[in-house]
């Protein structure tokens, strides 16, 4: 998928979001990586937090483990 794709997904995607506590967040992560230097918001994790990010992202390989995107927008 292009960028301009991933934008116009994104953008459908924000478009149908309700939640304004979910929306922050987002936007709160998108702006730290914005202006994040390339490595800076892994540096800045502890070995544990680095950790769990590995755990999660191992996890996430396996589909059972995914949740279905609209029961995490019924839930939020």
């Amino acid at each position: 998928m292009g960028t301009i794709a991933l934008k116009s997904d994104l953008h459908k995607i924000l478009d149908r979001i309700e939640n304004e506590e979910l929306l922050q967040t987002i936007y709160d992560f998108l702006k730290l990586r914005e202006n994040a230097k390339g490595g800076q918001i892994w540096e800045s994790l502890t070995e544990n937090q680095k950790k769990e990010v590995d755990l999660s992202y191992d996890e996430s390989q396996d589909d059972n483990n995914l949740v279905d995107w609209e029961a995490v927008k019924k839930k939020y």
